[in-house]
């Protein structure tokens, strides 16, 4: 049998189509139903890479038991949180302020009316270690429903008012200032281990990417030797632990400790955020400091997300599952892609490099992982091995590992983690010289224009994903607007076509008409979206930068290259959250406090004007996109006219050659300094240290 997911576009709800529970999209009808029928509804929220969202599907959704009880007594809705990032930030919001956590899959019981009354994430199917089991939970809320169903209401209703009465308070908290931003540091010093190079207490890891720009901005602005010495630590850590595939490339979700003092092991799902934030900091970081490994990094994490996550249609995918089959027993477990014995490394590799590799990659006769397997990584006591030898050793691995079954896919293409893959893309093709990376980068962004731009009614909005060519039925919320507006932006200082930042204009006038509030503040929704107990709005970063900090940068770079005011003025009353928020927990607003530092220095813009023919602009050019000043945006082309003719970007209007030579001219609000038509000189203006 079928339920009513089998039309549904996400992977993830396709996942749940063949269940033999009576799950439901989110939708009117599910809540008309479970209004004509008196039952409470269910809801259930994960998505298609959750290991735990496909644990409790084995074990309860797909129970013929379990299920014949959920439809007599609920109307059961599944819910994609990659699809719907609004309802899920509602109902977790609800779920962290009742439990003190969240997760996923997320379970939540509510009244027809959407007022929540209970909260779970994942429920075992028999009890343990004092976890009620799922059919407990079921009858437990079943019993309540039929015998106290006022009681039960008064709670909904009060939850309700609850999450409706919470206030931000922190926007207009004031423009970020050299002091906020010198606390923000502090507080960060104080949260980092310089001895392994992990920020924050705990056995879980996670990736700290926009914590580190904002490092190496504020290294770029200030000369502050510790941001870019815990940068580089930070980036060091991730990339020498189990985190990063050593022989893929790209990075895991997290890592954790497992048991005590035992080696940090891999969440292993690949997020395409996660490689598309980390792509750009690495590049990011060679750049500033020249290092070779940030380079290879770097470049691994561009082949990976081309390699594995490209689509037919030209976008990127979501994620790849963190599960995948065991050749050995044909069961479906975390991590059976990615670890290996020493044997396995010497029989791919022979003896002699097999023996290297096992003391190279830190594999043990034991096992750092499970069942005798390790995980890759690079411990800081291995054997040296140069760069030819790696090379030829990486490749033989990875040709032996497409052998084993892969890893399952999430193929729709997110408009916000697609934004970020365009920006990491094309400036990785700019600094490596590498043309197939901008041309990924720019079929990406067609992708986005071609399908993901909805004429709906009201007027053209941004879909929030797509699949197999199709747009989704999702609007856009604010991540999207802000990430994709950012990642055309990169692409025209990339290529120098003026039509990116046009179609970055367009999304950021919808952000101030749809999702900007009277005092300046950001809703994660349009004004005329979908209403749910509570408008969402959140401005902390968490995995990615949230919709708030993303629309405030790409919203401060627009007006760079424009001169617009409305769109300054409005990414700085954007910025009044980090202000706020910066200096107490730096961690979570790492993206915002990125932007701050591009604020703070103006951010400058660089105009390079010349004939795109000519070998002495793309020098000048090259030179712009490599300098270190924050946030720094680069428009090049030939000369603009006064009268708008010429060159396609505002910056290079009455610009001119000097002495008949290209030139570059470094500018703060449109005044500009003496022109140069030497890349050193440039270099030296934008404070670049050369790789």
């Amino acid at each position: 049998m079928s339920n009513r997911l089998a039309q549904a576009t996400s992977p993830y709800l396709l996942q749940h189509a063949d269940n033999p529970v009576d799950w439901r999209p989110w939708e009117a009808e599910a809540f008309e139903e479970a209004r004509r029928r008196g039952v409470p509804v269910f809801l259930s929220v994960g998505y298609s890479s959750c290991h735990w969202c496909h644990v409790m599907a084995h074990e309860s959704f797909e129970d013929e038991l379990t299920a014949a009880y959920m439809n007599e007594h609920f109307v059961n809705i599944k819910v994609d949180r990659e699809e719907r990032p609004d309802v899920d930030a509602v109902y977790m919001e609800a779920v962290q302020a009742a439990t003190g956590q969240g997760g996923w899959p997320m379970s939540v019981f509510m009244t027809a009316e959407g007022e929540p009354f209970y909260f779970g994430t994942y429920f075992p199917p028999e009890p343990r270690h004092g976890t009620a089991s799922f059919m407990q939970v079921l009858e437990g809320v079943r019993t309540a429903w039929v015998g106290r169903r006022e009681e039960v209401a008064e709670v909904a209703q009060k939850i309700t008012r609850d999450l409706a009465g919470r206030t931000l308070g922190a926007a207009g908290s004031g423009l970020p200032t050299v002091e906020s931003q010198g606390n923000a540091l502090l507080q960060l010093s104080r949260d980092y281990d310089p001895a392994s190079g992990w920020f924050g207490g705990g056995d879980t890891k996670f990736p700290p990417s926009m914590v580190v720009e904002f490092l190496l901005r504020h290294h770029a602005r200030t000369g502050s030797e510790g941001a870019r010495e815990m940068a580089e630590g930070a980036c060091e850590a991730m990339v020498r632990s189990s985190l990063f595939d050593q022989v893929g490339g790209g990075f895991h979700r997290y890592v954790l400790r497992a048991k005590p003092d035992g080696p940090l092991v891999p969440h292993f799902e690949k997020m395409l955020y996660d490689n598309a934030l980390l792509c750009r900091v690495y590049a990011h970081l060679w750049r500033a400091t020249g290092s070779e490994l940030a380079r290879r990094v770097a470049l691994e994490t561009a082949d990976f997300m081309v390699r594995e996550l490209r689509t037919r249609e030209g976008g990127f995918a979501s994620a790849l599952d963190a599960d995948s089959e065991d050749p050995e027993t044909g069961k479906h477990v975390e991590g059976a892609y990615y670890a290996w014995t020493p044997d396995q490394l010497r029989e791919v590799l022979g003896e002699a490099d097999g023996e290297l590799a096992v003391g190279y990659f830190g594999v043990t006769e034991e096992g750092t992982f499970e069942h005798g397997t390790s995980v890759l990584q690079l411990p800081q006591d291995g054997p040296a091995m140069d760069a030819e030898r790696f090379a030829s050793v990486r490749a033989r691995l990875l040709a032996a590992r497409g052998g084993r079954p892969a890893p399952g896919r999430d193929d729709k293409v997110v408009a916000a983690w697609n934004g970020l893959a365009i920006a990491a893309l094309a400036e990785c093709g700019a600094y490596f010289e590498r043309p197939d990376l901008i041309e990924r980068a720019t079929e990406a962004a067609d992708l986005l224009v071609r399908v993901h731009f909805d004429a709906a009614a009201g007027g053209p909005r941004l879909a929030r994903t797509s699949k197999d060519g199709r747009a989704g039925a999702n609007a856009g919320v604010l991540e999207d607007y802000g990430d994709v507006a950012e990642g055309f932006l990169a692409l025209a200082a990339v290529t120098g076509e003026g039509v990116w930042l046009e179609f970055a204009g367009f999304l950021l006038d919808l952000v101030l008409d749809l999702f900007t509030a009277e005092d300046g503040s950001l809703y994660d929704t349009a004004h005329d979206a979908e209403r749910l107990i509570r408008r969402p709005q959140d401005p902390t970063d968490s995995a990615a930068p949230s919709g708030w900090t993303a629309a405030a940068g790409a919203l401060l770079s627009y007006a760079a290259h424009t001169g617009s005011q409305a769109h300054r003025t409005a990414a700085e009353r954007a910025l009044g959250v980090v202000h706020a928020l910066g200096p107490r927990v730096p961690r979570f607003i790492g993206h915002g406090l990125a932007v701050a530092e591009a604020l703070l220095d103006g951010p400058r813009e660089v105009a390079v004007v010349g004939d795109p023919d000519d070998p002495r602009w793309a020098a000048l050019h090259r030179t712009a996109l490599l300098g270190t000043a924050p946030g720094a945006v680069v428009a090049a082309g030939p000369p603009r006219a006064a009268d708008g003719s010429g060159g396609e970007f505002p910056l290079l209007a009455e610009r001119t050659r000097v002495d008949g030579l290209p030139a570059a001219y470094v500018c703060r609000h449109f005044v500009c300094a003496r022109p140069t038509t030497d890349p050193a000189e440039l270099a030296e203006q934008l404070g670049t240290v050369r790789p």
